[in-house]
């Protein structure tokens, strides 16, 4: 399940830390880094890897927002949907990336191109409304840019 570089990774990063536990957020970044989302397996393996136990691998896991249980597009879209952010707009950026690319929220785009999460706040609320795409940000957007960023994104 795990590559032989992932464990040689998360066995560095367990050295790292006084006990396994506090080495499993960063454990679960390498195996969503590696896989682009933490399967049931993954999860399995990372708690046996730790030593630690797999529900409470599954807590932490569940737990954060950042860590994704199916698998997710090319490009992950994370939308902020919060009170400034939808009051600038976002609920019609939301529409027009359903009718674009027919894209849900929490789904992914038929080609694999896109996912979608709606975030809380990503605190941006100055120049709202705001998205991430991958580890890229940005703010002010309109219907028409957020159209021509997301054809930058292939």
């Amino acid at each position: 399940m795990l590559s032989e570089k992932a464990v040689v990774e998360i066995n560095q990063i367990k050295s790292m830390y006084h006990d396994a536990q506090s080495s499993l957020l960063p454990a679960l970044y390498v195996v969503q880094r590696e896989h682009g989302w933490l399967s049931p397996d993954a999860v399995e393996a990372v708690g046996d890897l730790l030593n630690v136990p797999k529900a409470a691998v599954k807590g932490v896991s569940t737990f954060y927002s950042m860590f994704r249980h199916k698998p997710m597009g090319r490009h992950l879209i994370q939308l902020c949907t919060n009170v400034a952010c939808m009051i600038m707009g976002a609920e019609r950026l939301v529409d027009i990336l359903k009718s674009r690319y027919g894209l849900e929220p929490n789904n992914t785009t038929s080609d694999g191109r896109f996912s979608l999460v709606i975030m809380e706040c990503i605190g941006a609320c100055g120049t709202a409304p705001a998205m991430l795409v991958d580890t890229d940000f940005h703010d002010n957007l309109t219907e028409e840019n957020i159209v021509e960023i997301l054809e930058k994104y292939k």
